[in-house]
């Protein structure tokens, strides 16, 4: 048996074809007719399935929700669970982030690794199986899931009508093996606002394309009695706080203000600069109507430039999976009403009910409201369970690696189906690239990628 070899033969063709998964814009949209989640989602799951097609393997659309490819027979199946939809692909790209473009051996487009990328690594790594024809005492699913980022619908759909698999892991996290994925929680921070005289006043607001990113861009468009003295205000706050806000007067002699940050996994807030946050802080030093006034220094004072939710009376930790994070990822104002939409992502031994509890007696004491609270629950294996065993000495034997299973923030697919775990395609010590400009996978490691995935299907599936 030689799957490393029969992945090399393989490699050429696993760079191509994520290249072509990669040219698709798969953002969730309106859904059309065979397509819930957007045309350009049902787009790459067509492609995925041809790519599979093109493999040998049998494919399955189960009504654009998800597909499937599948190899090997027996009542049990084993599953990997890769997804095909990304977030949106934001600013600040050196190359297209569309083009699958290949510069110093680094394939560059958003999803090369989430998790386009690493789900025809799996696939590639399934075709060395079959390629050998090893033999399987179980059938083998490479699962194309298509709505991961925002809110996993399709999962709801496949375990409806699907048996869960006995074993599987989903390539959308990190190595070594996750055997911890903390808690989610959502809620918005918000307030009614009435109409008030003001020196300034606030006509549009905006921050955040998906609240699972830490918003690199906010904007706001204001009226001002005197917009030089604004500037002035806007130039002594950046100044002071190190932070990037521009301030322009337009054609129709509004004030737009843009604060710029930088982008970074809800799961990660603090390696980001969250530019929605760092505009409330600014608005909460002007002359605003009292309402506004009184919500933004509330908000600034409540989250401010906090990620672990201290002052919101949120802070805990655990030794399974550590600390609580708390991401502030939109911010509208809608008729009268403004909202920051917040991202928690709290230890597998606490309840996303203690945290809403708690956010609700700080915002009763801030004068602002909670809406819209939603909660998401843990995932723990212990570190002996056979899965992650199992995972955990693939990964030894490939890398040569003693690292030890590692607990998450990120809610990954893990979550979605049972008797799965989250197993790469991040290696330790590399920087997190999800949801960031210039989102890449080195050529080397979507091979290698492969070579594991090939090695972990077959033990799982032997």
């Amino acid at each position: 048996m030689n799957l490393e070899k029969a992945v090399e033969l393989q490699r050429d063709a696993l760079i191509k074809s994520t290249q072509e998964i990669l040219a698709i814009r798969s953002v969730e949209n309106n859904a059309v007719n065979g397509s819930p989640f957007g045309e350009d989602v049902g787009l790459a799951l067509d492609r995925a399935l041809q790519i599979a097609n093109r493999l040998g393997f049998r494919t399955v659309n189960l009504n654009g929700y998800v597909g499937y490819a599948e190899y090997g027979s027996g009542e049990d199946y084993v599953a990997v669970l890769g997804h095909l939809d990304v977030v949106p692909e934001g600013s600040g790209w050196t190359y297209l982030p569309y083009g699958g473009e290949i510069h110093d051996g680094k394939l560059y487009g958003r999803g090369s690794t989430d998790d386009k990328g690493p789900t025809m690594a799996a696939l590639f790594g399934l075709a060395a199986i079959k390629d050998l024809n090893l033999p399987l005492s179980k059938r083998v699913r490479i699962i194309f899931g298509t709505n991961e980022e925002t809110g996993s619908k399709d999962l709801q759909y496949y375990a409806a009508r699907e048996k869960p698999p006995v074993a599987g892991f989903t390539p959308d996290a990190s190595f070594p093996v996750i055997y911890a994925e903390k808690g989610g929680c959502k809620f918005r921070l918000s307030k009614n606002l009435s109409a008030g005289i003001s020196a300034v006043r606030l006509l549009a607001l905006n921050a955040g394309e998906r609240v699972n990113i830490v918003p690199n861009r906010a904007e706001a468009v204001l009226v001002a009695d005197e917009p030089q003295k604004l500037f002035k205000a806007c130039a002594a706050f950046a100044a002071r706080h190190n932070a990037k806000i521009d301030a322009s007067l337009a054609a129709d002699g509004n004030v737009c203000l843009v604060s710029h940050g930088k982008a970074a996994h809800a799961s990660l807030p603090h390696q980001g600069v969250n530019a929605a946050m760092q505009l409330l802080a600014f608005l909460a030093e002007c002359e605003l109507p009292t309402d506004l006034l009184s919500y933004c220094q509330a908000v600034t004072t409540a989250i401010g430039k906090e990620t672990d939710g201290s002052s919101l009376g949120i802070a805990y930790r655990d030794d399974e999976s550590g600390s609580l994070t708390l991401n502030a990822g939109l911010l509208r104002f809608i008729d009268n009403q403004i909202a920051l939409t917040c991202d928690v992502r709290f230890p597998v031994t606490w309840s996303g009910e203690q945290v809403v509890e708690r956010v609700r007696i700080a915002a009763d004491r801030l004068g602002i409201d909670v809406e819209s609270a939603s909660f998401g629950k843990p995932l723990f294996f212990a570190k002996d369970h056979p899965l992650v065993a199992t995972l955990q000495r693939v990964f030894r034997e490939a890398t040569g690696s003693d690292v030890e299973p590692i607990a998450i923030g990120g809610g990954t697919y893990a979550k979605h189906l049972a008797n799965t775990v989250a197993f790469g395609p991040q290696f330790p010590d590399q920087p997190d690239l999800c949801h960031q400009a210039d989102e890449y996978i080195a050529l080397d490691d979507l091979v290698l990628c492969a070579k594991i995935y090939a090695y972990a299907i077959y033990e799982l599936a032997k």
